[in-house]
C-alpha cells in the first residue's frame, strides 16, 4: 500500500536533560566474568568529567539498547530513553 499524500510534518520544541554516553559497562560482561548471574543492568560513563558514572536497569537496557557515543536523555515527566548522537544533536542544542 502507497501513501497518496506526504505525511505531516512536526518540528521539536522541548527541553531535555542530556548526558553524551564516553562509556557503558553491561553487566552480562561483569557477570560472565565474576561467574554469576547478571540482573541485565548497565552501567553507563558520561563523556563529561563532572558526571560520576551510573546504573541503568534491565528494562532501560533492553529497551534502549544504549550505544557509546550516542546520549542518554531524561524528559521534563521524568521518562529515560537513548537517542543516537546524529539524531539527538541534529534535534537539539544546549541552552
Amino acid at each position: 500500500m502507497t501513501a497518496a499524500a506526504e505525511m505531516p510534518r512536526y518540528k521539536c520544541h522541548k527541553e531535555v536533560w542530556a548526558l553524551k554516553i564516553a562509556g557503558i559497562e553491561f553487566d552480562h560482561d561483569k557477570a560472565r566474568a565474576e561467574n554469576r548471574e547478571t540482573d541485565g543492568s548497565a552501567t553507563i560513563t558520561p563523556a563529561e568529567d563532572r558526571y560520576a558514572p551510573f546504573k541503568v536497569d534491565a528494562n532501560y537496557v533492553h529497551k534502549h539498547k544504549p550505544e557509546v557515543g550516542g546520549y542518554y536523555v531524561v524528559y521534563a515527566d521524568g521518562y529515560k530513553s537513548f537517542s543516537p548522537a546524529k539524531a539527538f544533536e541534529d534535534g537539539y542544542s544546549a541552552v
